[in-house]
């Protein structure tokens, strides 16, 4: 990501604590910084959130902002209890911990019980964020981590998919029919618009895609890992179809939280590569894990996982696709 520039003088600071002419007086580096900062990356990404927020309350009903507000809730009450108790520097006010519990409850169904949110709020951020350092330091992707966690310890309450009117829908998800080998039984109209049974804000890739093209104009993330985490899976589905339709690999890429997660949880930078390459082995590897549970294990979507496997072997993805410095040489390693 290239940052927005300003020169920050302050040789005439210098000068007149040392009496030298400005043109002889030496400052420390850096002399040049960036206009972004956390604050405003994570303002970014929160704009970014919005429309799918905003598909999700009119699709699914009132009751998803409540959900979604308990999650943003509970993770910046955390995030400061957390940083009170362990005398930390109180950093709330970067709003990554908005970030966190807004990618939480966009991830969630709306018919959850209220304390579902709650629960994944209170393991990602003291659990997969602060008992690592904090912002920065975490290994994983709190909000993925979180949404694993509840998975497993309480796979009846995600998916408890409900409709605008609070009804429960019995009709089997997308990708379910499509792992049973069986076409979707939901059109991919329907599917791109985001009118069918999902998570709160991975339902509608119009929403998605006008999210990540916000991030890429104002240049939070870059297109390496979407692009080759969503290439990947189409790629495969299209090798290997498990359905007779010619669209198969179509509604791979656009059923389920895959778009969702490329943009916003594949592209997290403290949990992902450095390095173009790597990024790209990243997204690579990320497509490669979804399909595999997508086809193979009981989970029907498997992007959760897939992404948190990845972050754990992203210094390896770092070590591998370093540059060389110039004039040197790769060092030879026993």
């Amino acid at each position: 990501m290239i940052n927005k520039e300003e020169t920050v003088n302050i040789a005439q600071s210098s000068a007149r604590v040392s009496g030298l002419p400005k043109l002889l007086a030496v400052s420390p580096s850096p002399h040049v910084r960036g206009l972004e900062t956390v604050t405003s990356v994570m303002a970014d990404v929160i704009i970014a959130l919005l429309p799918a927020l905003a598909w999700g309350i009119y699709h699914f009903g009132i009751r998803v902002l409540f959900v979604v507000l308990l999650s943003v809730a509970t993770s910046v009450v955390c995030e400061l209890v957390y940083e009170l108790i362990a005398k930390r520097p109180v950093r709330i006010g970067d709003l990554s911990s908005v970030v966190t519990g807004l990618m939480l409850g966009l991830m969630l169904p709306s018919g959850v019980s209220l304390w579902v949110p709650v629960a994944g709020a209170v393991f990602a951020v003291i659990v997969a964020k602060q008992l690592f350092g904090g912002i920065g330091s975490n290994i994983v992707n709190p909000a993925i981590a979180a949404r694993i966690f509840l998975m497993l310890c309480f796979p009846a309450q995600m998916v408890k998919y409900v409709d605008k009117a609070g009804d429960l829908m019995s009709s089997a998800t997308p990708l379910v029919n499509m792992k049973a080998g069986e076409n979707s039984s939901v059109s991919l109209f329907n599917l791109v618009i985001g009118n069918c049974a999902g998570a709160i804000g991975e339902v509608s890739a119009i929403a998605i895609g006008a999210g990540f093209m916000y991030l890429l104009v104002r240049k939070v993330i870059s297109w390496e890992i979407p692009a080759s985490f969503i290439g990947t899976v189409v790629l495969i589905s299209a090798i290997f179809p498990k359905t007779g339709d010619s669209r198969f690999a179509v509604f791979q890429a656009v059923a389920g939280s895959l778009l969702f997660a490329a943009v916003f949880s594949a592209g997290d930078t403290v949990t992902t590569p450095v390095t173009r390459l790597g990024k790209l082995i990243f997204g690579v590897g990320c497509g490669i894990v979804t399909l595999i549970i997508r086809y193979f294990c009981p989970f029907p979507d498997g992007t959760a996982f897939a992404i948190l496997l990845m972050n754990l072997l992203v210094p390896l993805f770092n070590e591998w696709t370093k540059p060389v410095r110039f004039g040197g040489r790769n060092e030879k390693r026993n």
